[in-house]
């Protein structure tokens, strides 16, 4: 009996020992967060505080002084030089890592960061060829991944679009792929070789492409252009009507070249009658021009402006009122002459500054199309079609 009762009275005796025992333990704790606080010199906070602030030359300058009094700290060393790169003060971001580099204390893991670091620097200074070097000796360790990534980047830039697409078959995992990256690189191999008559060659990466990203429109833009150049009309109506289930929109920079493709083979009217079903089915497409002038030489200029006037009414914008004013002109009254005259060349100079094609990624803006975005890098995010920004 008296043992049941030690039992449930232990507990309510031990209590006041366990909140002693707890209590203790909070002050040694807070003892040790107040001195750790008091260790850190108030010239960090200082930069922290001025980086929130986004002022980074105040941030450096405040770093700077807290390594002068903790020379051998690796961590704000490292940080340090990355903000200098950040600044576009390479030099002093270059002087940094090297002599971190030097430290008997950077070993292994940390020696790879900071040559991953220096890299960087050498790469942002311009000096890509030490910066390739660099890369290339951490293909084989823990940055391998990021390593791989800026070499990519690096022969993309270069335009060694081989080594391009080793670097990104070695970065393609099953969690990230880059395929679509890969589909380009071919593409632009594809077209070197075009340029150059060098059609086995063009046709066999236009493959690979196609194997990489088989909704690659580039490739079959590419390889209608090879199956035209050699002839084979056929085909190349084949190649260039594909795009339509790739990716409709890319059908505006074939238009033209699918009408020929089918001139070759005379047959113009089905031709024309392919390019406005298009236009039907997906009005966002701009090929009213090449139908106008098209229709023109097959149906004479009433039938031809009639089609036009057809497909500006279906979706009026800027470019279709100019194309419109344009049709009514000759046919207008010579005292509104004038001024339809006028008012269609405000709306030309305005169709130059608001419709132009548009990166989706970082909404760079140009009348010139881009595969590569020359802002952000990024392949095939402008916008096919020029819209009104």
């Amino acid at each position: 009996m008296e043992n049941e009762l030690w039992f449930f009275l232990l507990p309510v005796i031990l209590l006041p020992v366990f909140f002693a025992m707890g209590w203790f333990a909070a002050r040694v704790d807070m003892k040790t967060v107040l001195k750790q606080a008091k260790s850190i010199p108030s010239g960090f906070y200082r930069s922290l505080d001025a980086l929130v602030d986004h002022n980074s030359g105040r941030a450096a300058r405040e770093l700077a002084e807290v390594i002068d009094q903790q020379p051998q700290s690796y961590d704000l060393n490292l940080t340090l030089g990355k903000l200098y790169r950040q600044r576009g003060e390479n030099d002093k971001a270059i002087s940094m890592h090297k002599a971190l580099l030097d430290s008997p204390d950077t070993v292994h893991e940390k020696r790879e960061q900071v040559l991953f670091e220096l890299a960087q620097n050498y790469q942002s200074a311009g000096l890509v060829d030490r910066a390739e070097q660099i890369f290339l000796s951490l293909l084989e360790g823990d940055m391998a991944r990021q390593a791989c990534q800026h070499l990519m980047s690096i022969y993309q830039q270069d335009r060694d679009w081989e080594k391009a697409i080793d670097m990104a078959q070695r970065l393609n995992k099953d969690d990230q792929t880059y395929q679509f990256e890969i589909a380009q690189f071919y593409c632009e191999l594809a077209q070197a070789a075009l340029f150059k008559s060098n059609f086995d060659v063009a046709r066999y990466h236009v493959g690979k492409a196609l194997e990489a990203n088989k909704k690659c429109t580039r490739a079959n833009m590419i390889l209608g252009d090879i199956e035209y150049r050699q002839g084979n009309f056929a085909a190349a109506v084949d190649a260039y009507s594909a795009i339509e289930q790739q990716n409709h929109a890319y059908l505006t920079m074939v238009g033209e070249k699918l009408y020929e493709a089918y001139a070759a083979q005379d047959k113009r009217e089905e031709g024309l009658n392919q390019l406005f079903g298009y236009m039907k089915t997906f009005p966002d497409l701009n090929l009213i021009d090449v139908i106008y002038e098209k229709a023109l030489l097959l149906k004479g200029e009433s039938e031809a402006a009639q089609l036009a006037l057809e497909l500006v009414r279906q979706k009026p914008d800027l470019g279709g009122v100019y194309r419109l004013l344009g049709l009514k002109l000759s046919d207008m009254n010579p005292t509104w002459k004038a001024d339809a005259d006028m008012m269609r060349s405000v709306i030309g100079r305005q169709l130059q500054k608001a419709v132009m094609h548009r990166c989706r990624n970082c909404h760079f803006k140009s009348q010139a199309f881009f595969w590569l975005c020359p802002a952000c890098n990024k392949w095939e995010t402008f916008t096919a079609n020029k819209i009104e920004v």
